[in-house]
Protein backbone atom coordinates (compact mmCIF):
# COMPACT_ATOMS: atom_id res chain seq x y z
CA UNK A 1 0.00 0.00 0.00
CA UNK A 2 2.76 2.47 0.82
CA UNK A 3 4.48 1.94 -2.66
CA UNK A 4 1.46 2.50 -4.08
CA UNK A 5 1.01 6.01 -2.61
CA UNK A 6 4.47 6.72 -3.28
CA UNK A 7 4.07 5.73 -7.18
CA UNK A 8 0.75 8.03 -7.49
CA UNK A 9 3.08 10.80 -5.75
CA UNK A 10 5.44 10.66 -8.04
CA UNK A 11 3.31 10.81 -10.90
CA UNK A 12 1.91 14.08 -9.59
CA UNK A 13 5.31 15.55 -8.82
CA UNK A 14 5.46 14.19 -12.20
CA UNK A 15 2.92 16.57 -13.70
CA UNK A 16 3.89 19.50 -11.90
CA UNK A 17 6.99 19.22 -13.23
CA UNK A 18 5.76 19.01 -16.53
CA UNK A 19 3.51 22.20 -16.27
CA UNK A 20 7.02 24.03 -15.00
CA UNK A 21 8.62 22.83 -18.14
CA UNK A 22 5.90 24.18 -20.58
CA UNK A 23 6.54 27.45 -18.67
CA UNK A 24 9.85 27.95 -19.32
CA UNK A 25 9.98 26.53 -22.53
CA UNK A 26 6.87 29.31 -23.50
CA UNK A 27 9.22 31.78 -22.11
CA UNK A 28 12.43 30.46 -23.83
CA UNK A 29 10.62 30.57 -27.01
CA UNK A 30 9.61 34.00 -26.69
CA UNK A 31 12.92 35.35 -25.93
CA UNK A 32 14.88 33.56 -28.37
CA UNK A 33 12.10 33.98 -31.33
CA UNK A 34 12.85 30.28 -31.86
CA UNK A 35 9.37 29.17 -32.29
CA UNK A 36 10.23 25.01 -32.12
CA UNK A 37 12.06 25.18 -28.84
CA UNK A 38 10.43 22.55 -26.25
CA UNK A 39 11.83 20.26 -23.32
CA UNK A 40 12.01 16.67 -24.07
CA UNK A 41 12.18 15.37 -20.50
CA UNK A 42 15.36 17.25 -19.37
CA UNK A 43 16.46 17.83 -22.55
CA UNK A 44 15.86 21.14 -24.47
CA UNK A 45 15.41 20.67 -28.60
CA UNK A 46 14.83 23.04 -31.19
CA UNK A 47 12.25 21.06 -33.54
CA UNK A 48 14.09 17.47 -33.70
CA UNK A 49 17.68 18.79 -32.90
CA UNK A 50 18.61 18.33 -29.26
CA UNK A 51 20.68 21.78 -27.88
CA UNK A 52 23.63 21.93 -25.49
CA UNK A 53 23.48 23.26 -22.78
CA UNK A 54 26.54 25.69 -23.94
CA UNK A 55 28.20 26.53 -20.48
CA UNK A 56 28.52 24.36 -17.15
CA UNK A 57 26.00 26.51 -15.14
CA UNK A 58 23.12 26.02 -17.59
CA UNK A 59 22.89 22.10 -17.50
CA UNK A 60 19.41 21.49 -16.40
CA UNK A 61 20.28 19.07 -13.39
CA UNK A 62 17.74 17.04 -11.73
CA UNK A 63 18.95 19.07 -8.92
CA UNK A 64 17.31 21.97 -10.01
CA UNK A 65 13.86 20.06 -10.90
CA UNK A 66 12.33 19.95 -7.64
CA UNK A 67 9.44 17.39 -8.09
CA UNK A 68 8.59 18.46 -3.63
CA UNK A 69 5.21 19.81 -4.15
CA UNK A 70 6.37 22.89 -1.32
CA UNK A 71 9.73 23.36 -3.57
CA UNK A 72 11.64 26.19 -2.44
CA UNK A 73 11.34 29.17 -4.60
CA UNK A 74 14.68 29.62 -5.58
CA UNK A 75 15.22 26.34 -6.76
CA UNK A 76 12.34 27.72 -9.49
CA UNK A 77 14.30 30.43 -10.14
CA UNK A 78 17.63 28.63 -11.14
CA UNK A 79 15.79 26.13 -13.59
CA UNK A 80 14.51 29.40 -15.21
CA UNK A 81 17.59 31.07 -15.10
CA UNK A 82 19.18 28.36 -16.76
CA UNK A 83 16.36 28.65 -19.20
CA UNK A 84 16.95 32.44 -20.04
CA UNK A 85 20.31 31.58 -20.21
CA UNK A 86 19.77 29.09 -23.09
CA UNK A 87 17.36 31.86 -24.69
CA UNK A 88 19.94 35.09 -24.53
CA UNK A 89 22.90 32.47 -26.21
CA UNK A 90 20.35 32.00 -29.10
CA UNK A 91 18.95 35.28 -29.39
CA UNK A 92 22.53 37.09 -29.54
CA UNK A 93 25.33 34.29 -30.89
CA UNK A 94 25.82 33.71 -34.55
CA UNK A 95 26.69 29.80 -34.13
CA UNK A 96 28.17 29.75 -37.42
CA UNK A 97 31.07 32.33 -36.62
CA UNK A 98 31.32 30.98 -33.27
CA UNK A 99 32.45 27.58 -34.57
CA UNK A 100 34.78 29.06 -36.93
CA UNK A 101 36.93 30.73 -34.33
CA UNK A 102 36.86 27.75 -31.91
CA UNK A 103 40.35 27.08 -30.78
CA UNK A 104 41.79 23.28 -31.35
CA UNK A 105 42.51 22.63 -28.32
CA UNK A 106 40.17 20.91 -25.67
CA UNK A 107 40.83 23.21 -22.77
CA UNK A 108 40.84 26.66 -24.90
CA UNK A 109 37.56 25.73 -26.45
CA UNK A 110 35.75 25.09 -23.52
CA UNK A 111 36.67 28.40 -21.92
CA UNK A 112 36.14 30.06 -25.32
CA UNK A 113 32.57 28.74 -25.07
CA UNK A 114 32.22 29.64 -22.02
CA UNK A 115 33.26 33.11 -22.43
CA UNK A 116 30.89 33.44 -25.21
CA UNK A 117 27.87 32.59 -22.67
CA UNK A 118 28.91 35.64 -20.62
CA UNK A 119 28.41 37.86 -23.79
CA UNK A 120 24.91 37.07 -24.37
CA UNK A 121 23.92 36.85 -20.88
CA UNK A 122 25.56 40.48 -20.72
CA UNK A 123 23.23 41.80 -23.58
CA UNK A 124 20.26 41.16 -21.36
CA UNK A 125 18.08 44.14 -22.15
CA UNK A 126 17.40 46.25 -19.18
CA UNK A 127 13.45 46.05 -19.66
CA UNK A 128 14.32 42.51 -18.48
CA UNK A 129 15.10 42.48 -14.62
CA UNK A 130 13.27 39.03 -13.97
CA UNK A 131 15.57 37.57 -16.63
CA UNK A 132 18.86 39.35 -15.10
CA UNK A 133 17.73 38.25 -11.47
CA UNK A 134 17.03 34.28 -12.92
CA UNK A 135 20.14 33.95 -14.59
CA UNK A 136 22.04 35.46 -11.29
CA UNK A 137 20.82 32.32 -9.39
CA UNK A 138 21.21 30.13 -10.96
CA UNK A 139 25.17 30.77 -11.72
CA UNK A 140 25.32 31.03 -7.47
CA UNK A 141 23.64 27.85 -7.48
CA UNK A 142 26.21 26.38 -10.00
CA UNK A 143 28.93 27.73 -7.55
CA UNK A 144 27.78 27.03 -4.57
CA UNK A 145 27.58 23.12 -6.13
CA UNK A 146 30.60 23.20 -7.46
CA UNK A 147 32.12 23.91 -3.72
CA UNK A 148 29.75 21.29 -2.28
CA UNK A 149 31.17 18.55 -4.18
CA UNK A 150 35.01 20.13 -3.27
CA UNK A 151 36.23 20.46 -6.73
CA UNK A 152 37.49 23.93 -5.93
CA UNK A 153 40.14 21.55 -3.61
CA UNK A 154 42.34 20.32 -6.59
CA UNK A 155 44.61 23.14 -8.73
CA UNK A 156 42.32 22.70 -12.00
CA UNK A 157 39.04 22.78 -10.27
CA UNK A 158 39.99 26.39 -8.20
CA UNK A 159 41.63 27.59 -11.57
CA UNK A 160 38.44 27.02 -13.10
CA UNK A 161 35.83 28.47 -10.51
CA UNK A 162 38.36 31.61 -10.51
CA UNK A 163 38.01 31.91 -14.41
CA UNK A 164 34.12 31.58 -14.44
CA UNK A 165 33.90 34.21 -11.13
CA UNK A 166 36.32 36.69 -12.55
CA UNK A 167 35.35 36.54 -16.28
CA UNK A 168 31.58 36.80 -15.35
CA UNK A 169 31.92 39.57 -13.18
CA UNK A 170 33.85 41.95 -15.63
CA UNK A 171 31.85 40.65 -18.55
CA UNK A 172 28.36 41.70 -16.61
CA UNK A 173 28.76 43.71 -14.02
CA UNK A 174 27.36 40.87 -11.48
CA UNK A 175 29.46 41.04 -8.38
CA UNK A 176 31.71 37.84 -7.17
CA UNK A 177 29.78 36.20 -4.35
CA UNK A 178 30.83 37.53 -0.98
CA UNK A 179 31.44 34.06 0.56
CA UNK A 180 33.97 32.57 -2.85
CA UNK A 181 35.83 35.92 -2.17
CA UNK A 182 38.43 34.73 0.19
CA UNK A 183 38.72 31.45 -1.04
CA UNK A 184 39.55 32.93 -5.13
CA UNK A 185 42.02 35.84 -3.60
CA UNK A 186 45.26 33.25 -3.91
CA UNK A 187 43.86 32.44 -7.62
CA UNK A 188 43.02 35.67 -9.02
CA UNK A 189 46.59 37.11 -7.67
CA UNK A 190 48.16 34.89 -10.09
CA UNK A 191 45.54 35.15 -12.90
CA UNK A 192 44.63 38.68 -13.50
CA UNK A 193 48.32 39.39 -14.43
CA UNK A 194 48.49 36.89 -17.47
CA UNK A 195 44.94 38.08 -18.57
CA UNK A 196 43.86 41.34 -17.48
CA UNK A 197 44.37 43.58 -20.44
CA UNK A 198 41.85 40.91 -22.49
CA UNK A 199 39.57 41.11 -19.43
CA UNK A 200 39.22 44.53 -20.23
CA UNK A 201 38.61 43.84 -23.87
CA UNK A 202 35.84 41.69 -23.03
CA UNK A 203 33.48 44.19 -21.44
CA UNK A 204 34.35 46.54 -23.93
CA UNK A 205 33.61 44.74 -26.89
CA UNK A 206 30.42 42.25 -25.67
CA UNK A 207 28.24 44.01 -28.43
CA UNK A 208 30.57 43.25 -31.11
CA UNK A 209 31.14 38.93 -31.02
CA UNK A 210 33.81 39.18 -33.68
CA UNK A 211 36.18 41.56 -31.80
CA UNK A 212 35.19 40.17 -28.47
CA UNK A 213 36.37 36.60 -29.61
CA UNK A 214 39.97 37.78 -30.40
CA UNK A 215 40.09 38.75 -26.54
CA UNK A 216 38.20 35.76 -25.80
CA UNK A 217 40.54 33.37 -27.93
CA UNK A 218 43.40 35.31 -25.66
CA UNK A 219 42.10 34.27 -22.23
CA UNK A 220 40.99 30.81 -23.39
CA UNK A 221 44.78 29.96 -24.67
CA UNK A 222 45.74 31.57 -21.45
CA UNK A 223 43.44 29.42 -18.87
CA UNK A 224 44.41 26.48 -21.27
CA UNK A 225 48.18 27.02 -21.07
CA UNK A 226 48.10 27.29 -16.67
CA UNK A 227 45.48 23.86 -16.21
CA UNK A 228 48.43 22.11 -18.76
CA UNK A 229 51.21 23.61 -16.19
CA UNK A 230 49.09 22.07 -13.39
CA UNK A 231 48.63 18.59 -14.73
CA UNK A 232 52.08 17.11 -14.82
CA UNK A 233 52.56 17.16 -11.22
CA UNK A 234 49.92 14.83 -10.83
CA UNK A 235 50.35 13.22 -13.43
CA UNK A 236 54.13 11.79 -12.52
CA UNK A 237 52.77 8.92 -10.42
CA UNK A 238 50.52 7.80 -11.87
CA UNK A 239 50.57 4.35 -9.82
CA UNK A 240 50.51 6.34 -6.60
CA UNK A 241 46.65 7.10 -4.57
CA UNK A 242 46.58 9.66 -2.31
CA UNK A 243 43.11 11.52 -1.21
CA UNK A 244 44.43 14.52 -3.65
CA UNK A 245 44.92 12.52 -6.71
CA UNK A 246 41.12 11.43 -6.26
CA UNK A 247 40.31 15.65 -7.30
CA UNK A 248 42.64 16.01 -9.40
CA UNK A 249 40.99 15.27 -12.90
CA UNK A 250 37.22 15.89 -10.86
CA UNK A 251 37.18 19.19 -13.02
CA UNK A 252 36.87 17.25 -16.32
CA UNK A 253 33.36 16.05 -15.34
CA UNK A 254 32.23 19.80 -15.31
CA UNK A 255 33.27 20.57 -18.35
CA UNK A 256 33.03 17.40 -20.61
CA UNK A 257 28.84 17.99 -19.27
CA UNK A 258 28.09 20.71 -21.89
CA UNK A 259 31.18 20.07 -24.47
CA UNK A 260 28.52 20.90 -27.64
CA UNK A 261 29.32 18.49 -30.73
CA UNK A 262 30.67 21.63 -33.41
CA UNK A 263 28.70 19.86 -36.44
CA UNK A 264 25.34 18.31 -34.91
CA UNK A 265 25.07 20.98 -32.43
CA UNK A 266 24.04 17.91 -29.79
CA UNK A 267 25.26 17.92 -25.91
CA UNK A 268 28.36 16.43 -25.76
CA UNK A 269 26.66 14.35 -22.71
CA UNK A 270 23.51 14.16 -23.63
CA UNK A 271 23.32 13.30 -27.42
CA UNK A 272 19.98 12.08 -28.69
CA UNK A 273 19.22 8.67 -28.83
CA UNK A 274 19.02 8.44 -32.71
CA UNK A 275 22.19 10.54 -33.07
CA UNK A 276 24.22 9.03 -35.95
CA UNK A 277 26.80 6.56 -33.59
CA UNK A 278 29.79 7.89 -36.31
CA UNK A 279 33.16 8.39 -35.33
CA UNK A 280 36.31 8.23 -36.81
CA UNK A 281 37.58 4.74 -35.60
CA UNK A 282 35.32 2.22 -33.51
CA UNK A 283 35.80 1.70 -29.86
CA UNK A 284 38.14 -0.35 -28.32
CA UNK A 285 40.65 -0.39 -25.29
CA UNK A 286 44.18 0.56 -25.83
CA UNK A 287 45.46 -2.37 -22.93
CA UNK A 288 43.30 -4.72 -21.17
CA UNK A 289 46.52 -6.32 -19.35
CA UNK A 290 45.21 -4.45 -16.04
CA UNK A 291 41.39 -4.93 -16.55
CA UNK A 292 40.33 -7.21 -13.20
CA UNK A 293 37.40 -8.24 -12.12
CA UNK A 294 36.86 -8.85 -7.95
CA UNK A 295 34.75 -9.70 -5.30
CA UNK A 296 33.94 -6.98 -3.44
CA UNK A 297 34.87 -9.03 0.03
CA UNK A 298 38.51 -8.80 -1.78
CA UNK A 299 38.77 -5.40 -1.73
CA UNK A 300 37.75 -4.41 1.87
CA UNK A 301 39.80 -5.97 5.30
CA UNK A 302 37.25 -7.96 7.05
CA UNK A 303 37.57 -6.18 10.08
CA UNK A 304 36.37 -3.00 8.12
CA UNK A 305 33.90 -4.75 6.41
CA UNK A 306 32.74 -6.03 9.54
CA UNK A 307 32.36 -2.07 10.51
CA UNK A 308 30.43 -1.18 7.05
CA UNK A 309 28.45 -3.71 7.53
CA UNK A 310 27.14 -2.58 11.22
CA UNK A 311 26.94 0.65 9.58
CA UNK A 312 24.68 -0.27 6.91
CA UNK A 313 22.57 -2.19 9.17
CA UNK A 314 21.95 1.24 11.42
CA UNK A 315 21.02 2.86 8.19
CA UNK A 316 19.11 0.32 6.86
CA UNK A 317 16.89 0.18 10.28
CA UNK A 318 16.52 4.10 9.91
CA UNK A 319 14.48 3.73 6.62
CA UNK A 320 11.75 2.17 8.43
CA UNK A 321 10.74 -0.05 5.46
CA UNK A 322 9.34 -3.16 5.45
CA UNK A 323 11.21 -6.05 3.31
CA UNK A 324 8.55 -8.37 3.45
CA UNK A 325 5.61 -6.26 2.40
CA UNK A 326 7.76 -4.58 -0.61
CA UNK A 327 8.15 -8.17 -1.33
CA UNK A 328 4.47 -8.81 -1.81
CA UNK A 329 4.97 -4.91 -4.23
CA UNK A 330 7.14 -7.04 -6.11
CA UNK A 331 5.86 -10.13 -6.28
CA UNK A 332 2.96 -8.17 -7.85
CA UNK A 333 5.24 -6.67 -10.34
CA UNK A 334 7.32 -9.44 -10.80
CA UNK A 335 5.40 -13.19 -10.75
CA UNK A 336 3.63 -14.31 -13.27
CA UNK A 337 0.95 -17.57 -13.18
CA UNK A 338 2.10 -20.65 -13.55
CA UNK A 339 -0.65 -24.08 -14.01
CA UNK A 340 -0.13 -26.29 -11.10
CA UNK A 341 -2.86 -28.97 -11.55
CA UNK A 342 -6.39 -28.56 -11.21
CA UNK A 343 -9.50 -26.97 -8.87
CA UNK A 344 -11.96 -29.64 -9.32
CA UNK A 345 -15.67 -29.28 -7.72
CA UNK A 346 -16.14 -25.97 -9.70
CA UNK A 347 -19.58 -24.79 -10.91
CA UNK A 348 -17.96 -24.00 -14.56
CA UNK A 349 -15.24 -24.21 -16.29
CA UNK A 350 -14.06 -27.53 -18.02
CA UNK A 351 -15.85 -30.81 -17.58
CA UNK A 352 -14.52 -33.14 -14.91
CA UNK A 353 -14.97 -36.61 -16.69
CA UNK A 354 -13.98 -38.01 -13.27
CA UNK A 355 -17.47 -36.25 -12.05
CA UNK A 356 -19.81 -37.44 -14.36
CA UNK A 357 -20.83 -40.81 -12.40
CA UNK A 358 -22.02 -38.23 -9.91
CA UNK A 359 -24.24 -36.45 -12.40
CA UNK A 360 -26.43 -39.70 -12.85
CA UNK A 361 -26.40 -40.56 -9.63
CA UNK A 362 -27.70 -36.70 -9.13
CA UNK A 363 -29.43 -34.97 -11.74
CA UNK A 364 -29.08 -31.73 -9.42
CA UNK A 365 -25.78 -31.72 -9.35
CA UNK A 366 -24.10 -28.76 -10.69
CA UNK A 367 -20.18 -29.17 -9.43
CA UNK A 368 -18.87 -31.32 -12.27
CA UNK A 369 -16.30 -28.74 -13.70
CA UNK A 370 -12.46 -28.24 -13.20
CA UNK A 371 -10.28 -25.31 -13.47
CA UNK A 372 -6.85 -24.76 -13.89
CA UNK A 373 -4.99 -23.98 -10.36
CA UNK A 374 -2.45 -21.33 -10.74
CA UNK A 375 0.65 -20.28 -8.65
CA UNK A 376 2.16 -16.91 -9.07
CA UNK A 377 6.07 -17.99 -9.53
CA UNK A 378 8.71 -15.45 -10.04
CA UNK A 379 10.98 -16.51 -12.79
CA UNK A 380 13.02 -13.30 -12.91
CA UNK A 381 16.88 -12.14 -12.62
CA UNK A 382 17.27 -8.54 -11.74
CA UNK A 383 20.87 -7.04 -11.94
CA UNK A 384 22.04 -3.63 -10.06
CA UNK A 385 24.64 -2.12 -11.92
CA UNK A 386 25.91 0.28 -9.81
CA UNK A 387 28.03 3.93 -11.46
CA UNK A 388 30.86 3.87 -8.67
CA UNK A 389 32.41 6.96 -9.88
CA UNK A 390 33.97 9.69 -7.68
CA UNK A 391 30.65 11.81 -7.91
CA UNK A 392 28.82 9.02 -6.53
CA UNK A 393 30.22 9.12 -3.48
CA UNK A 394 28.07 11.59 -1.94
CA UNK A 395 25.30 9.12 -2.75
CA UNK A 396 26.05 5.86 -0.82
CA UNK A 397 25.11 7.14 2.42
CA UNK A 398 21.10 7.27 0.86
CA UNK A 399 21.66 4.52 -1.61
CA UNK A 400 23.46 1.96 0.16
CA UNK A 401 20.29 1.05 2.61
CA UNK A 402 18.26 1.29 -0.11
CA UNK A 403 19.45 -1.39 -2.77
CA UNK A 404 20.66 -3.73 0.39
CA UNK A 405 16.76 -3.50 0.88
CA UNK A 406 15.96 -3.73 -2.29
CA UNK A 407 18.20 -7.12 -2.59
CA UNK A 408 16.93 -8.85 0.69
CA UNK A 409 12.93 -7.74 -0.79
CA UNK A 410 13.51 -8.84 -4.42
CA UNK A 411 14.95 -12.28 -2.65
CA UNK A 412 11.99 -12.95 -0.71
CA UNK A 413 9.94 -12.02 -3.90
CA UNK A 414 11.41 -15.33 -5.63
CA UNK A 415 14.15 -13.27 -7.75
CA UNK A 416 17.45 -14.44 -8.25
CA UNK A 417 19.57 -10.79 -7.83
CA UNK A 418 22.94 -9.44 -7.99
CA UNK A 419 24.35 -6.25 -7.32
CA UNK A 420 27.62 -5.23 -9.89
CA UNK A 421 29.67 -2.08 -9.59
CA UNK A 422 31.89 -0.74 -12.21
CA UNK A 423 34.87 2.23 -11.59
CA UNK A 424 38.59 2.35 -12.61
CA UNK A 425 41.77 0.40 -10.59
CA UNK A 426 43.28 4.27 -10.73
CA UNK A 427 42.92 7.69 -11.48
CA UNK A 428 44.22 9.84 -14.57
CA UNK A 429 44.75 6.42 -16.20
CA UNK A 430 47.16 4.14 -14.36
CA UNK A 431 49.47 2.00 -15.92
CA UNK A 432 47.59 2.30 -19.42
CA UNK A 433 48.60 5.55 -19.28
CA UNK A 434 51.95 4.88 -18.50
CA UNK A 435 52.20 1.73 -21.32
CA UNK A 436 50.50 4.77 -23.86
CA UNK A 437 53.53 7.23 -23.19
CA UNK A 438 56.01 4.77 -23.20
CA UNK A 439 55.01 4.02 -26.89
CA UNK A 440 54.85 7.35 -28.09
CA UNK A 441 51.36 8.57 -27.49
CA UNK A 442 50.28 7.32 -30.64
CA UNK A 443 46.58 9.07 -31.66
CA UNK A 444 43.32 7.93 -30.70
CA UNK A 445 44.16 5.39 -28.23
CA UNK A 446 41.13 4.20 -27.32
CA UNK A 447 40.05 3.41 -23.62
CA UNK A 448 42.94 4.71 -21.49
CA UNK A 449 42.58 3.16 -17.85
CA UNK A 450 42.31 0.13 -15.93
CA UNK A 451 39.13 -1.18 -15.15
CA UNK A 452 37.88 -2.34 -12.05
CA UNK A 453 34.56 -4.55 -12.46
CA UNK A 454 33.12 -5.06 -8.76
CA UNK A 455 31.02 -7.37 -7.66
CA UNK A 456 29.12 -7.13 -4.81
CA UNK A 457 26.79 -10.13 -4.68
CA UNK A 458 26.35 -12.38 -7.43
CA UNK A 459 22.84 -14.36 -8.37
CA UNK A 460 24.20 -17.49 -6.42
CA UNK A 461 24.53 -16.06 -3.28
CA UNK A 462 22.09 -15.43 -1.00
CA UNK A 463 21.31 -12.25 0.62
CA UNK A 464 22.12 -13.52 4.06
CA UNK A 465 25.53 -15.11 2.62
CA UNK A 466 26.35 -12.01 0.13
CA UNK A 467 25.78 -9.43 2.49
CA UNK A 468 29.11 -8.61 3.38
CA UNK A 469 29.66 -7.63 0.29
CA UNK A 470 26.91 -5.52 0.18
CA UNK A 471 28.72 -3.14 2.88
CA UNK A 472 31.82 -2.41 0.58
CA UNK A 473 29.41 0.26 -0.85
CA UNK A 474 30.50 2.64 2.08
CA UNK A 475 34.08 2.06 1.01
CA UNK A 476 34.53 5.77 -0.58
CA UNK A 477 38.06 4.46 -1.86
CA UNK A 478 36.40 2.17 -4.10
CA UNK A 479 35.09 5.01 -6.00
CA UNK A 480 37.16 6.23 -9.06
CA UNK A 481 35.94 7.30 -12.66
CA UNK A 482 33.82 5.24 -15.14
CA UNK A 483 33.71 3.45 -18.47
CA UNK A 484 29.80 2.88 -18.61
CA UNK A 485 29.61 0.89 -21.98
CA UNK A 486 31.92 -1.79 -21.28
CA UNK A 487 30.72 -2.23 -18.05
CA UNK A 488 26.74 -2.40 -19.49
CA UNK A 489 28.25 -4.83 -21.83
CA UNK A 490 29.83 -7.23 -19.01
CA UNK A 491 26.42 -7.21 -16.51
CA UNK A 492 24.17 -8.18 -19.69
CA UNK A 493 26.27 -10.99 -20.59
CA UNK A 494 26.28 -12.01 -16.88
CA UNK A 495 22.51 -11.81 -16.75
CA UNK A 496 22.13 -13.30 -20.00
CA UNK A 497 23.36 -16.94 -18.20
CA UNK A 498 21.34 -16.73 -15.73
CA UNK A 499 18.71 -18.92 -16.41
CA UNK A 500 15.44 -17.41 -16.27
CA UNK A 501 12.01 -15.89 -17.88
CA UNK A 502 12.89 -12.54 -16.96
CA UNK A 503 16.23 -10.45 -16.90
CA UNK A 504 16.25 -6.93 -16.01
CA UNK A 505 19.33 -5.01 -15.53
CA UNK A 506 19.13 -1.42 -13.38
CA UNK A 507 21.97 0.93 -14.19
CA UNK A 508 22.52 3.43 -11.26
CA UNK A 509 24.61 6.66 -12.21
CA UNK A 510 24.64 10.59 -11.66
CA UNK A 511 25.98 11.15 -15.05
CA UNK A 512 27.98 10.28 -18.24
CA UNK A 513 30.59 8.00 -18.41
CA UNK A 514 33.81 9.50 -17.01
CA UNK A 515 37.32 8.60 -17.57
CA UNK A 516 39.99 11.70 -17.74
CA UNK A 517 42.73 9.94 -19.82
CA UNK A 518 40.77 8.28 -22.21
CA UNK A 519 38.80 12.02 -22.73
CA UNK A 520 42.06 14.01 -23.25
CA UNK A 521 43.48 11.42 -25.64
CA UNK A 522 40.35 10.78 -27.68
CA UNK A 523 37.64 13.07 -28.56
CA UNK A 524 35.05 14.22 -25.72
CA UNK A 525 32.42 11.66 -27.27
CA UNK A 526 34.11 9.05 -27.17
CA UNK A 527 32.81 7.40 -24.28
CA UNK A 528 29.22 8.58 -24.62
CA UNK A 529 28.79 7.31 -28.45
CA UNK A 530 30.10 3.81 -26.90
CA UNK A 531 27.17 3.70 -24.32
CA UNK A 532 24.99 4.80 -26.73
CA UNK A 533 25.51 1.94 -28.74
CA UNK A 534 25.45 -0.39 -26.12
CA UNK A 535 22.54 0.23 -24.31
CA UNK A 536 20.91 0.32 -27.64
CA UNK A 537 22.28 -2.85 -29.17
CA UNK A 538 21.06 -4.17 -25.77
CA UNK A 539 17.65 -2.87 -26.10
CA UNK A 540 17.19 -3.90 -29.55
CA UNK A 541 17.61 -7.95 -28.49
CA UNK A 542 15.64 -8.07 -25.82
CA UNK A 543 17.15 -10.65 -24.10
CA UNK A 544 17.86 -7.54 -21.11
CA UNK A 545 15.68 -5.53 -19.95
CA UNK A 546 17.55 -2.47 -19.62
CA UNK A 547 16.53 0.82 -17.21
CA UNK A 548 18.28 3.78 -15.95
CA UNK A 549 18.29 5.33 -12.77
CA UNK A 550 19.87 8.77 -12.81
CA UNK A 551 20.54 10.17 -9.20
CA UNK A 552 19.83 13.95 -10.02
CA UNK A 553 20.58 13.56 -13.63
CA UNK A 554 17.72 12.50 -16.47
CA UNK A 555 19.24 9.36 -18.37
CA UNK A 556 16.94 9.22 -21.08
CA UNK A 557 19.64 10.08 -23.77
CA UNK A 558 21.11 6.71 -22.86
CA UNK A 559 18.00 4.55 -21.95
CA UNK A 560 14.27 4.35 -23.21
CA UNK A 561 13.54 3.79 -20.27
CA UNK A 562 14.47 5.49 -16.68
CA UNK A 563 13.33 7.68 -14.12
CA UNK A 564 15.65 10.40 -12.19
CA UNK A 565 15.70 10.47 -8.32
CA UNK A 566 15.99 13.49 -6.00
CA UNK A 567 18.60 12.74 -3.54
CA UNK A 568 18.24 15.93 -2.38
CA UNK A 569 14.84 15.81 -0.97
CA UNK A 570 15.43 12.23 -0.34
CA UNK A 571 12.81 10.02 1.54
CA UNK A 572 12.97 6.34 1.04
CA UNK A 573 9.49 5.08 0.60
CA UNK A 574 9.35 7.72 -2.11
CA UNK A 575 12.81 6.68 -3.88
CA UNK A 576 11.84 2.64 -4.02
CA UNK A 577 8.24 4.09 -5.51
CA UNK A 578 9.68 5.19 -8.50
CA UNK A 579 12.15 2.48 -8.91
CA UNK A 580 9.45 -0.03 -8.85
CA UNK A 581 8.22 2.02 -11.16
CA UNK A 582 10.46 0.36 -13.85
CA UNK A 583 9.97 -3.33 -13.06
CA UNK A 584 6.64 -2.86 -14.50
CA UNK A 585 6.50 -4.66 -18.02
CA UNK A 586 6.06 -2.81 -21.21
CA UNK A 587 2.44 -2.51 -21.97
Amino acid sequence: MQASLEIDSVQAHSRRQQALDELCAATLRALSARRQVHYKGALLFDGATQLPSFAPHLHPHAQLRNTDADAPRSDVRSFRGAADGVALRLRHSDAALHRSLRPAKPMARRVFDLLEQYRTEARVSAHWPGVRSNMQARFSAWSRAFVQARLHESAQGILLLTVAQVCRARITGDPVDEALEDMLEATRFGLVPRIGHALAGLRRHRDNQAAYAVDALAIAAAVAQLAEDATPAAAAKPDTETPDDEDEDAWLQIWVDFEAAEESGLAGALLARDAPQTGAVGYRAFTTAYDIEAPASSLVRAAQLSELRATLDTAVAQTGINPARLARALQALLAQPLDDGWDSGQESGLIDGRRLAQLVASPTERRLFRIPHQTPVTDCVVGLLLDCSGSMKQHMAQLAPLLDVLLRALELAGAQTELLGYTTGAWNGGRAMRDWRRAGKPDTPGRLNELCHIVFKDSDTPWRRGKGGVAALLKPELFRECVDGEALRWASARLEAVQAQRRILLVFSDGSPMDGATVLANDTDYLDRDLQATAARIERTGQVELRGVGLGLDLSAFYTRSVVLDMQNHRSAHTLGEILTLLRPRA
